[in-house]
């Protein structure tokens, strides 16, 4: 198992930080460090920025969301900086949500899977600079009734292949990341559930006629140092109350589905009504303990240390950290520690 740095969104006031923390991450051999969007800073921008200061650390997109950009674009985005960063590009592919994917976006949030699936691969198709041509339900290349013509990108990728990642929550959208994609990008990743979450992606391996060998599993941990785990657990709050309570509608919001189906129901239910009410510390004190110590890691080195054994025999190959102590010193800290606890677990 290998270690990852989520830097989340750029442009909270913390953008100077973040690239230190990405350079020290390559200093203690991380092998990754990945970069959101929702409707705030893009990844690719953050990522060319990154890269720019770092030379051996790969960089991944955290995710490009899918309504976002036609699929010749993202391959188009893949490519130049797998280019300008020698090989070191990571394409991680989301459809985000329906408030954001038609409320931002203007892109309707219908048939995810199916669209997802042509949408990769068109983004393969593009990337091996074969004449793009494609006709599915979504996506139709050239338009058969004007004057476009198949095209082939110009740019010559370093690698003959960028390593595709899918973010997937649910258990269908987890086995179509098994079928068409070389890694998943996990959120509240507990290695006591788990199991269930690899069935489904195994399941869409054996689909695709493959096994999880050489799969990605790379679920974000938030990261909080300390004496007190319980103490430590109280820096995730604001993170979990806003996926698990506000990062969707009451009808449709996949973080709150999850943590049902990880045996929190009644406490996902009160969190979502407190958020939804603009009750956030209500929201964030409804929050189990015991869900927040099972997708964090929290605590002294050696407690992280144990947490990440668990997660390494829980199927994890790379496990993205997302140090949440708000202080540029106090995330060195924790990476560091982090680094230690890798070596400590024996998983590396």
């Amino acid at each position: 198992m290998r270690l990852g740095l989520n830097l989340g969104y750029w442009g909270a006031g913390n953008d100077a930080d973040n690239l230190e923390l990405a350079k020290e991450a390559e200093r203690l051999g991380f092998a990754v460090v990945w970069a959101a969007e929702a409707y705030g800073s893009d990844a690719p921008t953050v990522l060319s920025w990154v890269a720019a200061h770092t030379s051996t650390i790969d960089v991944g997109s955290a995710i490009l969301q899918i309504p976002a950009r036609t699929p010749a674009m993202a391959a188009m985005t893949a490519a130049t900086l797998d280019t300008l960063s020698g090989g070191r590009f990571r394409l991680g592919l989301g459809v985000s949500g329906p408030q954001v994917s038609e409320g931002w976006h203007g892109v309707r949030f219908d048939k995810p899977l199916a669209r997802t699936r042509e949408y990769v691969d068109i983004v393969k198709s593009a990337l091996r600079r074969e004449k793009l041509r494609y006709e599915g339900r979504h996506y139709t290349l050239p338009l058969p009734d004007g004057p476009g013509k198949a095209l082939t990108l110009t740019v010559h990728p370093v690698r003959e292949q960028i390593p595709i990642y899918l973010a997937a929550v649910g258990p269908k959208n987890l086995e179509l990341a098994g079928e068409i994609a070389d890694g998943w990008l996990a959120v509240f990743y507990s290695a006591e559930f788990a199991s269930e979450s690899l069935a489904q992606v195994r399941a869409g391996r054996e689909k695709a006629g493959k096994t999880l060998d050489g799969f990605d599993v790379v679920p974000t941990a938030p990261l909080v140092l300390g004496e007190d785990w319980k103490t430590a657990a109280d820096q995730v709050r604001p993170y979990a109350a806003l996926y698990v309570g506000g990062m969707g509608s009451r009808e449709k919001n996949f973080y709150n589905n999850l943590a049902c189906r990880m045996g929190f129901e009644a406490q996902a239910a009160e969190v979502q009504e407190k958020y939804l009410a603009r009750d956030y510390a209500g929201a964030m004190a409804a929050l189990p303990v015991e869900f927040l110590d099972a997708t964090s890691l929290l605590g002294p080195v050696e407690r992280i240390a144990d947490g990440m054994q668990a997660l390494a025999g829980a199927g994890v190959t790379t496990l993205t950290v997302s140090p949440m102590h708000f202080d540029l010193d106090l995330n060195v800290k924790a990476l560091r520690a982090a680094a230690e606890a890798l070596d400590k677990s024996g998983v590396a």
